[in-house]
């Protein structure tokens, strides 16, 4: 019974957005540390699908038939940075708006909020 339990159970989850330009999408989190593990292309080279990792976060973008207007998304990623303050100022330098860090009761070693290419809410937490 217990190796039938061990055998039905998630071992992992990546999760999988859609993008209206992968390729767009994949080098803005790549201002964040992530590299391509792997990736698919069409006939005419066109990045349809591909796979970011960075320490352990994992993400897949995968091309959009369509926009999905941000204020329809049900999902928002949140992130952890041994320091935040630096991953900020990197994305100011590189013109993405950023919010300020800000004390939430559940991160009071602060927080920082953006959108990233298809406005998909990022969330990214001081991990400690």
């Amino acid at each position: 019974m217990a190796e039938m339990a061990q055998k039905s159970h998630v071992a992992r989850l990546v999760p999988m957005a859609h993008a209206a330009d992968v390729q767009r999408a994949a080098d803005f989190y790549k201002l964040l540390g992530f590299e391509v593990r792997g990736n698919l292309r069409d006939h005419a080279g066109q990045l349809q699908w591909v796979y970011l990792a960075c320490a352990q976060a994992e993400l897949m973008l995968a091309r959009a038939s369509g926009t999905v207007p941000a204020s329809e998304q049900a999902v928002l990623f949140y992130l952890y940075s041994p320091d935040l303050i630096a991953v900020r100022e990197h994305l100011l330098t590189n013109g993405i708006e950023v919010s300020e860090i800000t004390y939430p009761h559940y991160m009071p070693k602060g927080e920082i909020r953006l959108e990233d290419r298809d406005g998909y809410v990022l969330l990214i937490g001081q991990s400690d």
